[in-house]
């Protein structure tokens, strides 16, 4: 495995709906290799001078780190949030098929 070239993205949605949606968009763009997604997670976090309690949705995206800018710009273009999260995780290890599954998820349909 290269150093440095596979990443782990989280980022939350406002519900299911919204979620798949960007999932496909990401999916579908061969952006990521998968996005799990994570139904009923509780949030508490600071917005607007308060503490915010509310219902998302978690995705977990995997995919190589050239592809995060362009990620980024889908996910702002695509998500209800004004300020959506979007953080990405280095990969230390992955196992080696599945590594080769995931190079074959995001470089389908680009002609050589």
């Amino acid at each position: 495995m290269k150093k440095n070239t596979y990443v782990v993205m989280f980022s939350t949605a406002g519900n299911e709906k919204e979620a798949y949606k960007i999932a496909n968009h990401l999916v579908k763009n061969h952006l990521v290799a998968c996005v799990n997604i994570v139904p009923s997670l509780r949030s508490v976090y600071w917005w607007n001078n308060k503490v915010n309690h509310d219902n998302e949705v978690l995705m977990i995206l995997k995919t190589k780190t050239k592809k995060v800018p362009k990620i980024e710009k889908a996910i702002r273009a695509l998500h209800s949030y004004d300020t959506p999260e979007l953080i990405a995780f280095q990969l230390q290890y992955g196992l080696p098929r599945y590594l080769q599954w995931m190079d074959g998820a995001l470089s389908a349909g680009i002609k050589k």
